[in-house]
């Protein structure tokens, strides 16, 4: 079941500097969507990795399986799932098994693969790779209909005959999201079946004011293809850290996004390491990176509503371990406790009630001081002079009793007035 306004979770790749511990990190990740689970986070997405040391997860399904076990409400998916890496009638088989163990608490994600250093290994040309998704995913999405045999042969694979034994668990089907990075591809491969977006993209120089051109295109492609989107599928993906202070936030993980950047992304996978030496900071004032305090991340998601030109579903943080452990869990739990409710609706009536409460004050709680007051004197007592400091609602009778005093004197001394200049 869907709650009311945007959805909030985690994009987790993972990122694990190298050093470190593998099975410890292994545990962390568990660990933190344990702890986004008691927060009410809504979805965690895992990511495939099979090379470069730092993105250490390759099944994603077989973690989902282990998280599932651990939690009770968050929606798992893979984040993502590369195509071309497996045979399309194994994924649907998988997830559909997924979806039966978490009873329709799993999603697939679908990618044409992120690393090319993983397509070398298999030997699969990179420049094949965005087609073998596509043929990868017409085929998923067919047989998790359950209507008729799929026969298919393409260069790559070949199905005959095949049908999926169980059906999924979901009605009519676990949701499916396609990434989007900064090309149309990802658009045009999801407004083929009208299945939502995972804009990956949305985090890059540049990312946000793209948005509502990238949702345009899947729209059109949709067109084309007889289906339509719905902006409740559609994911953004961004950094986020929170702390209490602005500054703080940014001190927190200052050292390790530069550690990331350049040992991985540079150093690693040749990525150039960005235009200045404090990125972050310039990603806030863009717009692309949410780290600050609440009211920084509050404003950021506000700015990408409104560069996306009608809204989304959800709002995902790409999982980082910028800051240390204990910093990490807190910003989640104040993006939790301070960012999400504004975005969810639960805020609204409460404020409204407060409001009325407080400009109502005397007449909602004022008869409270004379039912204290009565509760000595029913029974023969006076009331204490230290009654007063606890008792709700007696700043505004005094108050009243005060102003009513100084009505009389002055509606007496007006009457004296009026009786000396009558005469």
């Amino acid at each position: 079941m869907s709650r009311r306004g945007l959805d909030f979770g985690i994009f987790l790749a993972p990122f694990h500097r190298l050093g470190e511990n593998p099975t410890l990190g292994f545990a962390r990740d568990l660990e933190l969507i344990e702890w986004l689970d008691h927060l009410g986070y809504d979805e965690a997405w895992i990511g495939e990795h099979h090379s470069a040391g730092w993105e250490t997860i390759a099944a994603p399904e077989i973690f989902m399986a282990a998280a599932a076990e651990r939690t009770r409400h968050i929606r798992l998916g893979s984040g993502v799932t590369s195509l071309p890496y497996h045979n399309p009638f194994m994924v649907a088989q998988r997830f559909v098994q997924l979806d039966h163990m978490t009873r329709g608490r799993t999603m697939l994600g679908c990618g044409p693969g992120a690393l090319t250093s993983d397509a070398y290994m298999l030997a699969i040309d990179p420049v094949t790779q965005r087609n073998r998704m596509v043929e990868s995913l017409d085929t998923i999405v067919e047989l998790l209909k359950c209507e008729e045999p799929v026969t298919k042969k393409t260069d790559w694979f070949e199905l005959k005959n095949a049908r999926l034994h169980l059906a999924p668990y979901s009605d009519p089907c676990f949701p499916i999201a396609v990434a989007s990075t900064i090309t149309p591809f990802g658009m045009t491969a999801a407004g083929r079946h009208g299945v939502g977006v995972l804009s990956i993209g949305a985090g890059l120089p540049g990312g946000p004011e793209a948005l509502a051109k990238q949702w345009q295109i899947a729209e059109e492609t949709a067109a084309e293809h007889g289906v339509k989107m719905n902006r409740k599928n559609w994911r953004v993906v961004v950094v986020m850290h929170i702390a209490e202070e602005k500054e703080q936030a940014l001190k927190e993980i200052h050292a390790g996004e530069r550690r990331e950047t350049l040992s991985y992304f540079a150093d690693t996978l040749g990525r150039p390491p960005g235009r200045s030496e404090d990125p972050i900071r310039d990603g806030v004032k863009m717009g692309t990176t949410l780290v600050g305090d609440p009211e920084t991340a509050i404003k950021g998601i506000e700015h990408l509503i409104k560069l996306s030109d009608g809204g989304f579903g959800g709002v995902m943080f790409r999982a980082h371990e910028w800051a240390n452990r204990e910093q990490t869990m807190r910003s989640y739990e104040l993006f939790a406790r301070y960012v999400a409710p504004h975005f969810q609706g639960s805020m609204e009536t409460l404020y409204s009630s407060n409001k009325f409460t407080r400009e109502n004050r005397l007449e909602v709680v004022g008869r409270n001081v004379e039912a204290v007051r009565n509760a000595f004197t029913d029974t023969g007592r006076d009331a204490p002079d230290a009654y007063r400091e606890r008792t709700l609602g007696i700043l505004d009778v005094e108050s009243d009793t005060n102003k009513g005093s100084k009505t009389k004197k002055v509606r007496k001394k007006a009457g004296e007035a009026s009786c000396f200049n009558a005469e």
